[in-house]
């Protein structure tokens, strides 16, 4: 008799956390992700199923339950893709394995075998010989009990990866931040006399509000360059405040200036360092509302513009929305507050939470896996998703 594909035990955990989402108590990219992981682990650790089908539907119904909970956190939907093409992946792999169980004797995979240590020569034959029987009447229970250890140890890389997204990316923090020596020629009031010395001409970074990611990247640099950011406040939120904080306390010389000061202090600027709310498959990406700004006012200056995101943030979604972002405002009164009566009654305001930037504004994405340039994201979630789960 065929089992139940998800238990009401498995479901319960999926409950609590789609009322989390609702009530955005929990918010941000990273933090869903890993709460998603989370779940997804318990489900399919009390999930009983016969066959790969049943498994796929099990882990869409938990991503579709989330993300109809809070369409705006992407990363939702994409923590529950990534474990999709995980389970496609390792399915396929033994069913390779099947297929090949039959070879000669004298196959290369053997000749290999022979010369692999004991222990890497054990590891390669349990690969090899991963049976799996779906639809098994005698022994319901031997698909799943085969199957469900790889896919948890799928789980727990995902969970891995997003522990130590900050850090992988920071890595790189030395390579594009630098602190130049320059020959510099003193004219004194003699014209006679001349001196010459060096200099150390330090970067000015920009960014606006707070970004995890940007911040660990920034005093990451730090540790083998000196540099000046600036930080604009990102109001009314003001994000800003914050982050400047956190870096003038780990030593980093930080300037807060409002946003209406981007455009005109960019001529100095030597680089704007962004963070990402969800990168598109176009290349564009939503980040905290004054982005855009930003970017507009780099592009003006040529001025590089270098995004820092994990790749847990790659949605395979193209910019279906309006140019105030992903549908997702905050409280206007931040904006035009009701003791402004007078107003209030006449206009109508608008807060939205983030911007979309269009791909042409953005230089290079910093990401865990690498530098990319925006052309390159939709190679990057192909690889990353399938095709037949960009609609759970």
């Amino acid at each position: 008799m065929a089992t139940e594909p998800q238990t009401a035990a498995g479901q319960r955990p999926v409950e609590v956390l789609a009322a989390k989402l609702k009530r955005r108590q929990v918010v941000g990219s990273r933090q869903t992700a890993l709460e998603t992981a989370l779940v997804l682990r318990q489900v399919v650790s009390k999930a009983r199923f016969q066959n790969i089908t049943q498994l796929v539907e099990i882990i869409r119904s938990v991503g579709r339950k989330l993300i109809e909970a809070q369409p705006k956190e992407h990363t939702v939907g994409n923590t529950a893709r990534r474990l999709l093409h995980h389970v496609r992946e390792e399915y396929n792999n033994a069913s390779k394995g099947e297929d090949t169980a039959c070879a000669t004797e004298f196959s290369i995979a053997n000749f290999v075998l022979q010369g692999q240590p004991r222990r890497q020569a054990a590891e390669l034959k349990a690969e090899s010989t991963l049976v799996l029987k779906e639809n098994d009447s005698d022994d319901p229970d031997s698909f799943a009990r085969t199957l469900k250890p790889v896919v948890m140890e799928a789980i727990q890389d995902i969970l891995d990866e997003l522990e130590t997204v900050y850090d992988n990316i920071a890595k790189s923090a030395k390579d594009h931040i630098h602190s130049e020596r320059v020959l510099s020629f003193f004219l004194f009031w003699s014209y006679s006399k001349s001196n010459a010395g060096w200099v150390s001409l330090s970067e000015i970074i920009l960014t606006i509000g707070r970004s995890k990611t940007v911040e660990t990247y920034l005093k990451s640099a730090a540790h083998y360059h000196k540099f000046t950011v600036i930080v604009a406040e990102s109001g009314p939120s003001y994000g800003g405040h914050d982050m400047a904080r956190s870096l003038s306390s780990s030593g980093i010389s930080t300037f807060l200036v409002p946003d209406s000061s981007i455009y005109a202090l960019m001529s100095r600027v030597s680089k704007v360092i962004l963070g990402a709310h969800a990168i598109l498959t176009n290349g564009g990406m939503f980040a905290v509302t004054g982005s855009l700004l930003t970017a507009t006012a780099a592009r003006a200056h040529s001025t590089t513009v270098m995004v820092c995101a994990g790749q847990f943030k790659l949605t395979p979604l193209w910019n279906l929305y309006h140019e105030y972002g992903a549908l997702d405002f905050d409280d206007p009164s931040g904006v035009l507050g009701f003791e402004e009566g007078d107003l209030v009654d006449k206009v109508d305001v608008v807060n939205p939470y983030y911007d979309y930037v269009r791909p042409e504004l953005v230089d290079v994405y910093v990401t865990n896996d690498g530098d990319h340039p925006p052309p390159s994201m939709y190679r990057l979630i192909k690889e990353s998703y399938d095709d037949e789960d960009n609609e759970l």
